[in-house]
């Protein structure tokens, strides 16, 4: 095992398999020359080539067309958007095209590409620069949505998600690209739609993906500390969603909070309390939580920037509210 910032084990990732396939190739803004807005693509022109990591204009709909093109003409393409908040420019493209092309091809076109990027807030940024797209996207049949929390997860995850033969949308977070965290020498691929159990528990579970996880491992410290022992589920992949590992939490522990950094309206959380009404209702002795982003456009101004977003305090209090410790 070997120490990897998060934007190394992406660069891994990408690397690897553009070495493995030579039909995989990198496009988006600065993913060349300056080796990525975030230093994602470092040292890839160079390996590569000006074919295979190409700069784009700033032009997030026509570059994404021409990714789906490629697509379905037999490329693997990586679309890498500077920002998710700037791919709503793209979202004709990956809602109208790379989601519905199998379905309206009557099989004939797959649409092997992988749309990647930072999602969520990034500090102050202000309103149109901190949204989370996860809910948005997974909405939509025909895309594959990935969130992870930590370099291993990130570079299994994008790997399986270049070799899928199906859309992937692959969101990660700005604020986590200098994360550390240990990845294996060799190679490595996650399955896709399998969630992962970050931490055992008996009292209670909280499930959470993305730089969320951060604040709920957090959030499970202190509650150890006061004798409440959760149990922490990192969804990791929201679309498809893992059913059965939260389902088999919620019928050990008996309680849950779901925390998303989403609106709470339409929510990630909102699915996930859904699923768990509907297939574990008879085990759960609480009503289902969510601790989610406050239902406003994201403030510019750090404190209330801070008051808006789900912090460990809130985790807590949903936590101990869920076992009826407090009102």
């Amino acid at each position: 095992m070997r120490t990897v910032q998060m934007r190394e084990a992406l660069c891994e990732a990408m690397s690897e398999e553009m070495r493995r396939d030579p039909s995989v190739f990198l496009m988006g803004e600065e993913v060349a020359e300056y080796d990525g807005a975030y230093k994602v693509s470092k040292g890839m022109l160079a390996e590569f080539g000006e074919k295979r990591v190409i700069d784009t204009p700033i032009a997030e709909l026509g570059f994404s067309a021409i990714g789906v093109g490629a697509a379905m003409n037999g490329l693997r393409p990586i679309v890498e958007f500077m920002t998710w908040n700037f791919a709503i420019l793209a979202a004709d493209q990956i809602i109208n095209h790379a989601a519905k092309m199998l379905q309206m091809s009557g099989g004939q076109f797959h649409v092997p590409i992988v749309f990647r990027g930072g999602n969520g807030s990034a500090g102050q940024l202000a309103a149109t620069h901190s949204q989370s797209f996860e809910a948005m996207y997974a909405n939509i049949p025909g895309l594959k949505v990935i969130s992870p929390s930590n370099p291993y997860d990130a570079k299994g995850l994008l790997k399986a998600a270049i070799r899928d033969n199906d859309p992937v949308l692959f969101m990660e977070s700005e604020r986590m690209y200098g994360d550390k965290g240990e990845i294996p020498d060799g190679e490595y691929l996650l399955p896709i739609g399998v969630a992962d159990v970050k931490r055992q528990g008996t009292d209670i579970t909280l499930v959470s993906f993305n730089k969320m996880m951060k604040v709920v491992l957090a959030a499970a410290e202190e509650l150890a500390k006061e004798g409440i022992s959760a149990e922490v589920i990192d969804l990791r992949t929201i679309r498809p969603l893992d059913n059965a590992t939260i389902i088999r939490s919620v019928m050990k522990t008996n309680r849950l909070v779901v925390v998303d950094e989403n609106w709470p309206f339409g929510s990630v959380a909102s699915e996930v309390a859904f699923r768990v009404q509907k297939d574990a209702f008879s085990y759960l002795d609480a009503p289902v939580l969510r601790v989610c982003q406050a239902d406003t456009p994201l403030p510019f101004t750090p404190t209330l920037i801070d008051a808006s977003l789900p912090s460990v305090e809130g985790v807590v209090r949903a936590a101990k509210e869920a076992m009826y410790l407090v009102k």
